[in-house]
C-alpha cells in the first residue's frame, strides 16, 4: 500500500524536483524575472507532471519495456500541447511572455523521470498524488526564486498578476520602494544562479538542524530511566 505521507513529503521537500533531484533548472532560471512568469510556469508544468503520472499508471500494464520511454514522451507531448493551446486562448500575453519554455516542458527531466521511476510502477491513487506533490514542490520553488528577483530586481512584488488571473489582479502589485532604480545582476541569469544557490544552501542547513534535533532526542527516547540489577550471592 502507498505511503501517502511520504509522497507528499518527497515531492513538497525532501526530494524536491528543483532544491534536491536539480532537474528543470533551465526553465526555472529563465522565466523567473517574477512571481506570475514564476507562477504560469509552475502552474503548467504541475497540469503536465499530473497529467502524465495519471496516464502513465493507467497504462502501465500495456506498455512494452521496449517501447516504454517513447510512449512517455508522447504522454507528456500530449498534455504540453493542451496547455499550450488553453493559454494562448485565456493568457496570451503571459505565454508570449513565457516562449519557447511552455513547449520546452516536454523535455523537462522532473517530468520524464517521475513517469519513468514511479507512475509506471505504482497505481493510480498514489501516482496522481506524486505528480502533484511535485509540481507544488517545483511551483513553490519557482515562486520563492521569482519572488527574490521581482523584490531585488524591480523593487515590486507581484506585478503583472493580470496577465495569468485577469483585470481583477492589477491591484495585487505592492511596490517597495518608491523610484527604485532596479539592480540588473538579480534579473539576469546570474542572478537567477545565485538565488537558486542560496534556497538550496537554505534547505540544507534547515536538514542538517532537524537531523541534529531528531539525533538529540533520540538517546532520550531510547533511554527510558535507570534499569533495576538483580545481584545474587552474598555479599560480605
Amino acid at each position: 500500500m502507498a505511503d501517502y505521507r511520504k509522497i507528499t513529503l518527497d515531492g513538497l521537500w525532501h526530494n524536491n524536483p528543483a532544491l534536491v533531484q536539480l532537474l528543470g533548472l533551465c526553465p526555472l532560471l529563465a522565466v523567473t524575472g517574477t512571481v506570475v512568469n514564476a507562477m504560469g510556469l509552475g502552474l503548467a508544468s504541475t497540469l503536465v507532471l499530473t497529467g502524465s503520472n495519471l496516464t502513465v499508471s493507467l497504462f502501465r500494464h500495456f506498455v512494452p519495456d521496449s517501447v516504454r520511454l517513447p510512449i512517455f514522451v508522447m504522454i507528456i507531448a500530449a498534455f504540453v500541447t493542451s496547455i499550450e493551446l488553453l493559454m494562448q486562448a485565456f493568457t496570451y500575453e503571459l505565454y508570449q511572455i513565457l516562449g519557447i519554455f511552455i513547449p520546452l516542458i516536454v523535455t523537462n527531466c522532473a517530468i520524464m523521470g517521475r513517469a519513468d521511476a514511479f507512475a509506471c510502477k505504482n497505481p493510480v491513487g498514489a501516482s496522481v498524488l506524486d505528480g502533484l506533490m511535485m509540481g507544488i514542490g517545483f511551483t513553490a520553488v519557482l515562486m520563492v526564486l521569482g519572488a527574490m528577483r521581482e523584490v531585488l530586481g524591480l523593487g515590486t512584488l507581484f506585478s503583472d498578476m493580470q496577465l495569468l488571473f485577469g483585470p481583477a489582479a492589477e491591484s495585487w502589485k505592492i511596490t517597495l520602494v518608491d523610484d527604485y532604480s532596479g539592480f540588473l545582476f538579480a534579473i539576469l541569469p546570474p542572478g537567477a544562479f545565485v538565488g537558486m544557490g542560496l534556497l538550496i544552501a537554505l534547505k540544507n542547513i534547515v536538514d542538517a538542524r532537524l537531523e541534529e534535533r531528531r539525533r538529540a532526542q533520540k538517546p532520550k527516547a531510547e533511554g527510558g530511566g535507570s534499569k533495576r540489577v538483580r545481584v545474587t550471592g552474598n555479599v560480605g
